[in-house]
């Protein structure tokens, strides 16, 4: 209850002048009338004189209200997570802040892969928390790849995409269609990141059509086999020490898989130029001019295009999850700039148009990580079908495309800097869109599983 000696202070014009900030009242005669104002108050109650200080701001700190610091996990879905997910996503994130971020932008600005992050990624022990010894899959490996995936992605897509091709696409594609001898050879080293594999399936004339139109042929020589062809953007084939081709058999059409070491006589690969996106990957054109592959590393358990198609589901999740990630480090880098940057004597942030975005984004990859997590339960439940991967897809890279887009608005001129960091990830973005099945063969992909009817043509 106010007592009669606070009720006579508050109701003393003395009392509440001295209170008052000489820079705000000078700011504040220049919109009202002060004479008017005055006498007005002198007829106020107590509370309306309560009222009245408030607005003016008399007898508040001067100190600045802390903002909240910018987080695209709005509904707590880490949350949800073991203990041992949300560690290992921790520990991704530090990673890439303290070894990627320093320096990715010069790497990017070169078209290079900085190799020595491969030694520093070493006791991160990634691919182990995903695979087993044997190339059985842990329980729940599925989420944990997404996380692995989008916390390098909130920062770097190229070092997601490099980790996804060597323990997604080349590892699944030993683990899956190896030997017991090969698997023996091989994952061990992968697992280590002693050996760095590739994945080479998509051809000059083949990206979308590749499973109907493989070019690249296999024929059996002898004690051997002899591949002819070409394969084009394959993600680390520069730098691997092997590469997994795809081929047709010119005897029979099977698909065959074949492990192609480095330095084979015919293999030849020449670095991609002049790309927009995912500058830091470094794809190469692969010439195959009838090298000669021994038996033993022709991967022996592939069944066909099947095997291929399963390696192919099993990751397309990944890539999902990679535009998950890619907005959300866009929004978060958006959120970040609005609280700082200033215009018309305000912060960005202020402005309705520019919380209009915010929050257009943030619905967008709440929605994203939300079915990129529902996806790898089921993936992990041995219940995911192509049409659900397929669906991920298609709408993980068209909300991450307008997402960066909007980031990208938010940043006005300096969106297209480099230093600024947005600009990076809406180049990067159309990648996303094109590989692992474009958003067109996606469509069409859920479109035949909901409607009994094949629209391809």
């Amino acid at each position: 209850m106010t007592t009669s000696a606070e009720r006579a202070q508050a109701s003393d014009p003395t009392q509440l002048l001295s209170q008052l900030d000489a820079a705000k009242l000078a700011a504040l005669a220049g919109k009202v009338d002060l004479a008017a104002l005055l006498k007005a108050a002198a007829g106020m109650n107590d509370a309306q004189l309560r009222q009245l200080s408030k607005a003016l701001g008399l007898g508040q700190s001067s100190k600045p209200r802390e903002l909240p610091a910018p987080d695209a996990d709005f509904f707590s879905l880490m949350e949800t997570l073991s203990l041992e997910q949300q560690e290992l996503a921790a520990q991704v994130r530090a990673f890439m802040h303290a070894e990627v971020a320093p320096i990715m932008n010069g790497y990017w600005s070169r078209d290079e892969f900085p190799r020595q992050i491969i030694d520093s990624l070493r006791p991160l022990d990634l691919l182990r928390r995903v695979w087993n010894e044997d190339g059985t899959r842990k329980p729940g490996a599925t989420v944990t790849e997404g996380l692995i995936i989008l916390e390098a992605c909130k920062v770097d897509v190229s070092t997601a995409v490099f980790f996804g091709v060597h323990a997604g696409l080349a590892f699944a594609s030993v683990a899956l269609g190896g030997s017991a001898e090969q698997k023996a050879e091989w994952l061990p080293k992968m697992l280590d990141l002693q050996a760095i594999g590739a994945f080479g399936l998509t051809e000059p004339e083949g990206g979308s059509q590749v499973s109907q139109g493989l070019r690249t042929t296999c024929r059996r020589d002898g004690d051997g086999w002899v591949l002819s062809g070409q394969k084009k953007w394959i993600g680390n084939s520069t730098f691997s020490d092997f590469t997994v081709i795809w081929a047709r058999d010119v005897n029979n059409g099977e698909v065959r898989g074949f492990i192609v070491r480095a330095g084979t006589p015919g293999y030849a690969v020449e670095k991609i130029q002049g790309k927009i996106a995912l500058r830091i990957v470094e794809n190469g054109l692969i010439t195959l001019d009838e090298c000669r592959v021994p038996e033993s590393d022709r991967l022996q358990a592939v069944q066909g295009w099947r095997t291929t198609a399963d390696i192919l589901k099993l990751t397309r999740a990944g890539v999902a999850w990679q535009g998950v990630g890619c907005a959300m480090g866009a929004y978060e880098l958006a959120v970040k700039y609005a609280q700082e940057r200033t215009q018309f004597g305000k912060r960005i942030g202020e402005f309705q148009l520019i919380q209009n975005h915010l929050v257009h984004m943030l619905g967008n990859v709440t929605s994203m990580f939300t079915l990129c997590l529902r996806l790898s339960e089921m993936a992990d439940q041995g219940v995911m079908q192509d049409e659900h991967a397929a669906l991920a897809k298609v709408f993980t890279a068209a909300r991450c495309r307008e997402t960066v887009a909007l980031a990208r608005e938010t940043f006005g001129g300096n969106g297209i800097l480099l230093e600024y960091g947005v600009a990076k990830h809406f180049a990067d973005t159309e990648a996303i869109y094109s590989y692992e099945g474009t958003n067109e063969i996606n469509t069409l992909v859920v479109g035949r599983a909901i409607t009994g009817l094949s629209a391809f043509v």
